[in-house]
């Protein structure tokens, strides 16, 4: 049994607090669906998190939410090395549909009501196939897929405000119009962004909170993302926007849910934790040596949250933390791609109204075929799919936009002559972050850059040299894998900074300089090095820079390139908005990196030897 989303927020913001609360709590309809028959789970055995709250004090009434988070608009399955999850194929939308369907089929054979919801990062950084049409694809697939309820993520402001607010409502691009021809009617499940205010009104720009009823006994979600989004988020985007403090915001909406009877909170937010390293087999759920801005998220949050359903961090998860009444929550994450759902199982007393027990899995959104000995097969260093766990509406939907981009996506544009991965080394310098830099540093050498820098954060995949689902022969890359890698559709810029800026730049990687938070090391040019040392102090960790082998001069003038997102501050780095003459190359990030791969002989993997790390 599922609920849809009430549709009346717009005319709810205008009422006082209480009327609100009141409101959302009244307008919640209820409806059925029927579902297809339940199939065999091969992860059924992961129940690695089980919370009791003590005996019911009267009946009960059991529920189930399946939820994902960090979709990325990953339509279709992921390749290369992010192709499978502890081994085995996962992802693909028309997988994660038939999936779905399949749990949600095996919790109402349970007497279980199902509420499908998400923790943000749905849209933003996505492949071409989404990207190409303002992301409208996944928002329909969304739908599709049967989604009801997810928290905003720090990627749905990608395009801005604005643009957010538009995928919600509905309604063409004011510039690119409807590019399918048939319109776009908008988000039908509920976005959530309780921490996410309007500086004009004061108010959330989207609803705050919703509300489900399990067998008559309400459960309310309050979803929001990490505060910390403007370090992040291109600041032109937000700028009519701030957000608060996860904690207050959580409990302020969950009191006043629990002001009118809503006992069993559920929060949906878009931060998250890690293990200590990757889980092992068969641990696509435990949490190992388990830290992260989640930790103390939860220990502050009101004991009426029984769940928190994260997400950011793009690991998988199921954890039991302690919150402020020293109870446990059980926290979730189903990592990134739509390659895993977490399965979560609840019964709720219906005498107060608060959630008796919790348990919760990790089920892998498994798309491939099996061979006879177990392994899984392949054709041209392909995973095999598997025709039987395709949904076919939700494919249907894909391969329209699928069919509509290809001539753009399989275009080849350049060649490489190995795989070149995304992975940090242990210096935080990756191959093919090497390999973006060396392209913008190319396409920017007519603005007179001497240097460029890129951020981590912004590759997003890594080049495999096998063949993809494009058709392409081994070591050719298309448009849209070289898309993929870079899919923010960033302006390179190039500006002028002292010596000194340069080496304040630097030292921003590192937490601790003027107010960063988080070490973030930047992807340099050939021709760049340095070397750095965590265990010095702050402002102080950076030495030996060098351009071509000679020293860099404090009081010189460089000229160095990065993407706008950078140029504008975007993750902390503040001293790249002191730059001066700026200049503007043509096109986007990607068209630097295209035109880097198809201009002579097949691209190498960049050696990830030029920063040096010491301590």
């Amino acid at each position: 049994m599922s609920q849809p989303r009430s549709r009346g927020w717009a005319a709810l913001r205008h009422l006082t607090v209480p009327a609100l609360a009141l409101a959302v709590v009244a307008a919640l309809p209820i409806t059925s669906q029927s579902e297809p028959a339940p199939a065999t789970d091969p992860a059924a055995a992961l129940k690695p998190v089980a919370v009791s709250y003590g005996t019911p004090l009267g009946r009960t009434a059991k529920g189930n939410f399946l939820s994902y988070n960090d979709f990325h608009g990953a339509i279709d399955p992921p390749g290369g090395s992010g192709a499978t999850v502890n081994g085995t194929p996962a992802g693909g939308v028309e997988y994660l549909a038939t999936w779905l369907k399949k749990l949600r089929a095996e919790a109402a054979a349970e007497g279980r009501t199902t509420t499908t919801v998400g923790a943000g990062d749905l849209i933003g950084a996505t492949p071409l196939v989404s990207a190409a049409f303002h992301d409208e694809p996944t928002i329909e697939l969304m739908d599709q897929v049967g989604l009801q309820i997810s928290s905003v993520g720090n990627h749905e402001f990608d395009e801005g405000v604005d643009e957010l607010i538009r995928l919600n409502k509905g309604g063409c691009h004011p510039v690119d119009g409807c590019q399918d021809g048939d319109g776009f009617a908008g988000a039908k499940f509920t976005y959530l962004a309780a921490n996410t205010i309007d500086k004009k009104t004061g108010l959330p720009i989207l609803p705050p909170v919703d509300l489900r009823f399990v067998n008559g006994v309400p459960v309310g979600f309050v979803g929001l993302t990490l505060e910390d989004t403007p370090s992040i988020v291109n600041p032109a985007g937000i700028a009519s926007v701030k957000f608060t403090d996860e904690v207050e915001t959580a409990n302020k909406w969950g009191g006043l849910l629990k002001l009118f009877g809503v006992k069993a909170l559920v929060l949906l937010v878009h931060e998250g934790g890690m293990q200590s390293a990757p889980p092992t087999t068969p641990g696509i759920s435990d949490c190992a040596n388990f830290s992260g801005p989640i930790v103390p998220i939860v220990a502050g949050l009101r004991p009426e949250f029984g769940l928190v359903v994260s997400g950011h961090t793009h690991r998988f998860y199921s954890c039991s933390l302690p919150n402020s009444s020293g109870a446990q929550t059980v926290v979730t994450s189903a990592g990134n791609n739509g390659q895993l759902i977490t399965d979560i199982d609840y019964t709720l007393d219906r005498r107060t109204g608060r959630f008796a027990e919790i348990t919760a899995r990790n089920v892998i959104v498994e798309n491939g075929v099996r061979n006879a000995d177990g392994t899984w097969q392949q054709s041209g260093g392909v995973f095999v799919r598997n025709p039987d766990l395709v949904d076919p509406a939700a494919k249907a939907l894909a391969d329209k936009y699928r069919t509509a981009v290809a001539p753009i996506a399989n275009r080849v544009v350049g060649r490489i002559s190995a795989d070149i991965v995304r992975d940090a080394r242990p210096n935080g310098e990756s191959p093919l972050g090497d390999v973006i830099a060396d392209a913008q540093l190319a396409y920017t050498r007519g603005d007179g850059a001497q240097i460029a820098l890129m951020n981590p954060g912004g590759v997003r995949a890594s080049l495999a040299y096998s063949a993809s689902a494009g058709g392409e022969a081994p070591g050719e890359v298309t448009y849209g894998e070289s898309f993929s890698v870079q899919p923010f559709n960033n302006l390179v810029v190039t500006q002028t900074f002292t010596g000194a800026q340069l080496k304040d730049v630097l030292e921003q990687q590192f937490v601790g300089f003027n107010g960063q938070t988080t070490q973030r090391i930047l992807q340099v040019s050939a021709g760049f090095a340095y070397s750095y040392d965590t265990t010095a102090p702050v402002g102080s960790r950076v030495s030996g820079i060098t351009l071509d082998g000679t020293p860099i001069d404090p009081a010189a003038s460089y000229r160095v390139t990065t993407n706008d997102f950078l140029a504008n501050g975007g993750d902390g780095f503040t001293t790249l908005k002191a730059g001066t003459g700026r200049t503007t190359a043509p096109g986007f990030d990607v068209d630097a990196l295209v035109s880097y791969l198809g201009a002579g002989e097949p691209v190498a993997p960049g050696p990830a030897n030029r920063i040096t790390k010491l301590g």
